[in-house]
Parts: C-alpha cells; structure tokens; sequence
C-alpha cells in the first residue's frame, strides 16, 4: 500500500508553457521531482499519475481507495464543474487534501466554486509549485506526521 497518491488533472502536463504568468514556469516533472524530495523527507511513500480524461481520474481515486492511505489531488478545471469527481474524492476515506497553483479567489468567478472541497480534509491554493508541497505536509500531518506508520489503535 503507497501511503499517498498524487494526482494531478487536466492540462497540468502542460505546466511551464501554459500561462507561465498564472502558473509559473515550473513544469509538472520538475513539481514531481520536488514531491519525491519532500515524500522522502517525510518518509511517505507517493505515487503520481496525471491525466486529462474525467474516468481515468475517477478510476484513480477508486482504486486508491484500496491503494492509499491519502490522497493529494489537483483536479484543474474539473474541480469547478465534474460531480463524479466530487463523488469519487467523497467515497476515500482517508485524508484527501485539494491543491491548487493560482488563488481561485483571484481569477474567474467560475473557478471560486470547488465542488471538490467540500468533501475534502483541507484545500491549499495560491503558492504556486509550494501549494503540492504543502499539501504534501497537510497529508503527513493528518497521518499523524510520520507517513501514518507506527499509528495507535
């Protein structure tokens, strides 16, 4: 079992020449590099995957209901508008923290509705690539700040 599954949604593979000026010049491999430094530190054992289809990304978050303790998601656009998202975070039952790059609060009045963090332990937004990071630490506090091992019954 992987203590906790990253995900990253739609477009986010194209970080670091997609509106460089909201999103930094970072690309998603130089975040993931930057989450496996942070897991190692943390001693958390992650697994990342990206993708731009609504059912992969639902059957990601399903099968990390058998497959994770946590999960640490940024579901780009369809934080704002896929229901079935919103119900697969809602069926985890572990720690689920949402991440996001840009201040919603900031940006569009559609993107300042997240139909994901209701259903969500905490939401992260603004930092830029530091929102996945600290996610990443939100996760292992809720685990109990030791990647959820060694946990009392």
């Amino acid at each position: 079992m992987i203590d906790v599954l990253i995900i990253f949604g739609p477009n986010l593979n194209m970080l670091g020449t997609r509106e460089p000026q909201i999103y930094g010049s970072d690309t998603m491999v130089d975040i993931m590099s930057s989450l496996e430094t942070q897991a190692s530190r943390l001693g958390l054992n992650i697994s990342m995957m990206q993708s731009n289809d609504e059912g992969e990304l639902v059957i990601a978050i399903q099968k990390a209901c058998i497959t994770a303790r946590a999960i640490l998601f940024n579901l780009a656009a369809y934080t704002h508008t896929s229901v079935v998202l919103r119900d697969a975070v809602a069926m985890f039952d572990g720690p689920r923290v949402e991440v996001h790059m840009s201040n919603n609060y900031q940006r569009e009045s559609f993107r300042q509705i997240s139909l994901t963090a209701p259903v969500s332990s905490g939401a992260i937004i603004g930092f830029g690539v530091d929102s996945f990071l600290l996610g990443l630490d939100a996760v292992d506090r809720l685990l109990d700040g030791n990647g959820g091992k060694d946990q009392k019954s």
